[in-house]
């Protein structure tokens, strides 16, 4: 998992609000959305509510007193240090940026840098920060992405988040991109939010009556349950094959208890039945657990570090041909991964090889990586990258920015899982921020283990702000402090490089901390400790099953002393001989019957005299793998026997008669004994023997565990390269996938529309071409690759060649219009091919079809030629009538009106026979006929009839019209009365 920390978050002491505050951002439309909210919304949630809207900086805001006519809960404008209560609502004063600081609202100046006013943003981010998860955040109507990463912050520290639905939503920009980046976990109409809000107000998570209420106890308790919560792990393990057993608690209970807010459920075993019943919501709660949260070049001063510190140390003594290897671990959504790849490339300059780059990137969240290897990021980015970085490492797309493909190109993404899966090998760099502080200590020694075990020697980790190495000084020494980066120390002993820390994590066997690591009170205690046990307590040692002493407790000087010979640790070498057979008799007592055995008097010769002793051996408990070991104690006794030779007289004098008595069984005692030690000199060889051919056999076996670990190493580094070669293929695969896609996107579309297109190289030999290029080219596909001077088309283009090189030189599109063999007209277009880093490498010939633009525009003007035509015959101080050979009159001008007395209407609906007398009529017809049949007529007199019947002679001037084909269609007669 990778997530985005909460910097500035509120110090230990510093406690939260004890009752949640919501937060709500809206632009364009957020007036309306605003009322319909506090409208539908009981005044007594317990919640406090903040209204941040974007404001006209040079106008008073009558927001307060608008939203006071919605709700009977107190509204006031934002002060200066004012501190948030429940049950009231806040709005933001224009002309500033609003933050929050142990629930006291403070009045920031706004930026003057123009167009980087985010007042919800900025807002929602300190909400997220001072509330954790107390935080609500809200999106209503607005334009633009204000108020997106905010949502994110709050997100991320297990608050809640709604968005209103684009539907009910006057301008849906600011709901829009929220949902977009999937930072909602509700997307509700105004007066639905308000119920859902009043929902959450009665639930057990949200009601916070004190720090240690009996009632939060109950919910921290049901949430921290090892039996139910071990069973969620065991459901999310199952489906998602990741262990969140030894992730941090508090964060794993703060998101359950999120999960289950959402859902309705007031108890752990409730929610485990939902689980069970509704597989998607553990894809939801795994998401959840992995807090996906990361931006561009987080900690500018963290990526300084890199390009003056830490690059240049890795290229010190380099050679040329060794690759530079950079690992980034929980890589989320790519931004830390392009973030590291752009400080290199900006480190090398103009001289970064890309063959000599590889940045891996590794994640257990699969939709992260696929979005991360899209590399496609929202316009928001532009206030992390800056300009420069924009243009140079980035290509704009319809919904933001892509980075470009030689960044792309160096960076290889992998679903792993760092805490089980093998890592990479032999890396120059790994940065991995962000994921220790989720991760419990058994599984944080484990990361920095395989860390260690990754790393060549001297290469460089570094760690989040929040992170450290902790104890691991022995493999890792600090190299820059403040941005906390460590250089691999190189170890005698290798490091754990077991890479399923699951099955044998818990439990993990306890460790005492050397003297130097613990605090001066502990070590104060432990002298103490050891002061009393040398004073007052017995001293003892401490043997395993084979009376070899492990460790010597107190003054044991009077009961053991090292014999002459062969150093050795044996219990019974090392006694005093007239303790050995008691204490054989002890120990194998206790180690027979597995229990403590004590045997008191055993008398001992101390100087002149004899003094008794007890002797208690206990057994200690043993662990799952070994033996147990045992105790030895030896306890003095306060009787001192008198002098032997005192004691000799007194029972000489008292005992005359019993000395030969007393002889014989001093005799028989000495001979028991002489006996005894030769039995257990015999023993001893035996012993010997056996301990001798068990030094050869432990010789053997540590060259056989020298073999292994060789092999186990071999193994290991098998398994790293073999997880490289699986990320590599996996990358390749997808990017084959991506390509497949690309190509069969760009095959439809060059299938699919009618354009004549050629693809030419920067030699001018043919790339692609289209298939409308077939015909009109008169190309085969076996002309790719062929020069394009050697194709004969059925289109002449003059100076193509050179027109081609042209645009290629100049990067200066031309365009010429052209004809074919049949007359149709076409228009060239030549371009430059352009890859997407930007190289110019070849050029683009679209030929289209403008046949049918350029019959538009000679109709055009005839069209407009003609207008001009009937404004001349509007006008003129003739009568005109057009009319056709069927008798039917077409056209009709004024001065025809006052001649005849028909209007135009009229004389529209007449034959134009009826003008003529029946005396002239058979003149007219066989004029007709003689026009129809192609014969020229200048001029006619004849008689024509008005509308009052007057008849009157006219001289006609005769123009014949013809159709498309040539054939007369109609007649024109300019008629004027003659006397």
């Amino acid at each position: 998992p990778a997530a985005k920390p909460i910097e500035n978050a509120p110090p230990p002491s510093a406690e939260p609000s004890l009752f949640p505050i919501v937060g709500i951002g809206a632009s364009a439309g957020g007036l309306s959305a605003f009322t319909k909210l506090l409208k539908a919304l009981p005044t007594d949630t317990g919640m406090g509510f903040v209204l941040v809207q974007h404001l006209d900086p040079t106008h008073i805001s009558l927001l307060p007193e608008l939203m006071s006519r919605a709700t009977t809960m107190p509204v006031v404008e934002v002060s200066d240090g004012m501190p948030i209560k429940p049950n009231h609502v806040y709005v933001m004063p224009p002309n500033h940026s609003l933050g929050l600081l142990h629930g006291v609202l403070h009045l920031m100046p706004r930026p003057d840098i123009r167009g980087k006013h985010l007042p919800i943003d900025d807002f929602l981010h300190s909400l997220a920060q001072d509330q954790q998860s107390n935080a609500i955040g809200i999106i209503l109507s607005g334009t633009a992405s204000d108020g997106t990463q905010g949502m994110q912050a709050i997100k991320a520290v297990g608050g809640i988040t709604f968005a209103q639905t684009e539907e009910s939503s006057e301008y849906s920009g600011m709901p829009h991109s929220v949902i977009a980046a999937g930072h909602v976990d509700f997307i509700l109409t105004p007066e639905q939010i308000a119920q859902e809000l009043e929902r959450i107000a009665r639930h057990p998570y949200m009601r916070h009556k004190s720090p240690d209420s009996h009632e939060e106890a109950l919910i921290e308790g049901n949430i921290g349950g090892n039996k139910d919560t071990n069973k969620i792990f065991v459901l999310l393990r199952t489906h998602t094959g990741v262990d969140f057993s030894l992730y941090k608690q508090n964060t794993i209970r703060r998101r359950i208890k999120r999960r289950m807010l959402l859902h309705q459920l007031d108890r752990l075993v409730d929610y485990v039945k939902f689980l069970n019943a509704q597989p998607k919501e553990l894809d939801a709660l795994f998401q959840d657990m992995l807090i996906s949260v990361t931006n561009f070049f987080r900690d500018p001063e963290t990526f300084d570090a890199l390009k003056h510190g830490v690059f240049p140390r890795l290229m010190l003594d380099r050679p040329m041909e060794l690759p530079i290897r950079i690992w980034v671990p929980a890589c989320s959504t790519g931004e830390e991964v392009y973030s590291v790849a752009i400080a290199l490339f900006e480190f090398f300059g103009d001289s970064a090889n890309l063959n000599h780059l590889q940045i891996f990137a590794s994640d257990v969240n699969r939709q992260a990586i696929d979005k991360a290897r899209q590399g496609i990021y929202p316009q928001s980015i532009q206030e992390d990258m800056g300009i420069q970085r924009l243009q140079r490492f980035f290509i704009r797309t319809a919904t933001g920015y892509q980075i470009c493909k030689p960044i792309r190109d160096v960076c290889v993404f992998a679903v792993q899982d760092v805490t089980r899966d093998p890592p990479f090998s032999r890396l120059d760099l790994i940065c991995c921020r962000n994921l220790m502080i989720y991760l419990g200590p058994v599984l944080q020694k484990k990361v920095l283990h395989t860390f260690h075990y990754a790393l060549r020697a001297n290469g460089c980790l570094m760690l989040g702000t929040s992170e450290s190495i902790g104890n691991e000084t022995d493999f890792f020494s600090i190299m820059d402090r403040k941005n906390k980066i460590y250089i691999r120390r190189p170890t005698q002993g290798r490091p754990g490089a077991d890479f399923d820390v699951t099955s044998r994590a818990v439990p993990f066997p306890i460790e005492h901390p050397s003297q130097k690591s613990l605090s001066p009170f502990i070590r104060i205690q432990h002298e103490a400790e050891n002061l009393i046990l040398e004073k007052y307590g017995p001293p003892g040692v401490i043997i395993n099953q084979d009376m070899e002493i492990l460790h010597f407790r107190g003054q044991t000087g009077l009961y053991i002393n090292p014999s002459a010979g062969s150093a050795s640790l044996n219990l019974l070498k090392m006694a005093r001989h007239d303790l050995v057979l008691e204490l054989r008799v002890v120990v194998q007592q206790a180690i027979k019957e597995r229990g403590m055995v004590r045997k008191e008097k055993i008398r001992i010769l101390e100087g002149s005299g004899y003094r008794n002793i007890n002797l208690q051996v206990i057994p200690l408990p043993a662990t799952e793998t070994a033996l147990p070991n045992y105790l030895v104690l030896f306890e003095p006794g306060s009787e001192i026997v008198a002098d032997r030779q005192t004691e000799q007289q007194s029972t000489a004098e008292i005992n005359d008669i019993k000395d030969v008595r007393i002889k014989e069984l001093e005799d028989d005692l000495r001979a028991d004994r002489e006996y005894m030690q030769s039995i257990i000199e015999n023993q001893e060889g035996t012993n010997e023997e056996l301990q001798s051919a068990n030094e050869e056999i432990q010789s053997a076996n540590e060259e056989l565990q020298s073999t292994n670990e060789e092999l186990e190493t071999a193994k290991e580094e098998l398994q790293s390269t073999n997880e490289e070669l699986a990320t590599i293929i996996e990358e390749h695969e997808s990017r084959n996938r991506e390509l497949n896609v690309a190509n069969s996107d760009l095959a439809n579309l060059l299938a699919s529309i009618d354009l004549a297109i050629v693809i030419l190289r920067g030699d001018l030999h043919i790339r692609r071409f289209t298939p409308a290029a077939k015909l009109l080219l008169n190309l085969i596909d076996a002309d790719v690759g062929r020069p394009i001077s050697n194709i004969r088309s059925n289109i002449d283009i003059p100076e193509l060649e050179q027109r081609v090189l042209q645009v290629i030189e100049t990067m200066i599109p031309q365009e010429v219009e052209l004809q074919d063999r049949n007359g149709r007209w076409y228009i060239l277009r030549l371009r430059p091919y352009r890859t997407l880093d930007n190289r110019i490498e070849g050029a683009v010939m679209t030929l289209v079809d403008i046949d049918s633009v350029k019959e538009t525009e000679r109709l055009r003007q005839v069209l407009q030629r003609e207008q001009y035509l009937a404004a001349v015959v509007r006008d003129a101080s003739d009568a005109v009538m057009l009319q056709d050979f069927g008798n039917c009159i077409i056209a009709w001008n004024q001065r025809a009106v006052e001649l005849y007395g028909y209007s135009e209407e009229e004389a529209l609906q007449l034959n134009a026979a009826e003008l003529t007398p029946d005396e002239a009529r058979e003149d007219m017809h066989t004029l007709l006929e003689r026009l129809r049949r192609g014969e020229k007529v200048l001029s006619y007199e004849t008689l024509r009839r008005a509308k009052n019947g007057r008849v009157f002679k006219v001289s006609l001037t005769i123009s014949v019209l013809l159709d498309q084909v040539g054939n007369p269609s109609s007649v024109a007669f300019t008629e004027r009365e003659v006397a």
